[in-house]
């Protein structure tokens, strides 16, 4: 094994990163501390080490560039969940969760979904796109049980963790966790929000007859109002 000298010691890794993502990972760190309004071409320029100019240039506008933030972190997010579902049932749960690097991407996450504008719509259609793709690999791989609509399944688990984000200081305050910290599932306290999102979402709350009962009634509604058209 190569032994490390004094100067490889005390020098840090080469950013090898263009400056155009050097500025779009300044900027989701930015909206991330600051929210989306108090977020400024000049606050993510000086982050970022660059003029306010360089910022423009590179992605023309602040929704320029808040479009480019959103494409990454979802792209993060969906290569993640891909390669954690297409694991198979022998999955580290624990080591998968320890090596997610997502640094501020879940601190934007749960700063950007409270603006209600068509970027986020965009940004929220696209994740529930990709989950319906990945949890289709995660039935195919036996971690998933399949579903006769995987489309609204896919919808309402990526709106329930994406809500439990933008409601994150409501989960530290009742559970002890900040799902925004990037070392979050390295915290004890983790164990407050995974032991019963596992029992919701693997073992499910209702009783097995209780399950088939409403099943039963869903399939053949009685009350007018959920009639299908």
């Amino acid at each position: 094994m190569r032994s490390a000298t004094p100067d490889s010691l005390d020098s840090a890794p080469a950013d090898d990163r263009t400056t155009k993502a050097r500025i779009r990972d300044s900027a989701i760190a930015c909206f991330a501390e600051y929210g989306v309004a108090d977020t400024t071409a000049r606050k993510v320029a000086t982050a970022a080490g660059v003029s306010a100019g360089l910022v423009l240039h590179h992605f023309k506008s602040m929704e320029g560039l808040r479009i480019a933030c959103d494409e990454h972190v979802a792209a993060v997010i969906r290569h993640y969940k891909d390669e954690t579902l297409s694991a198979g049932p022998q999955l580290d749960l624990f080591a998968a969760l320890r090596d997610f690097d997502s640094g501020p991407m879940i601190g934007y996450l749960a700063r950007v979904l409270t603006d209600d504008s068509a970027v986020v719509a965009k940004l929220v259609d696209n994740m529930v796109s990709d989950a319906e793709v990945y949890m289709q690999h995660g039935v195919e791989s036996g971690m998933l049980q399949p579903t006769d609509d995987p489309r609204s399944r896919a919808t309402v688990v990526a709106l329930w963790f994406l809500g439990a984000l933008v409601m994150h200081r409501h989960m530290k305050r009742l559970l002890g966790i900040d799902l925004t910290d990037p070392d979050a599932a390295t915290d004890p306290a983790f164990l407050n929000y995974l032991r019963p999102m596992t029992e919701i979402m693997g073992s499910g709350i209702y009783t097995e007859g209780f399950a088939t009962q409403v099943k039963e009634a869903l399939a053949s509604p009685t009350n007018p109002d959920l009639e299908e058209d």
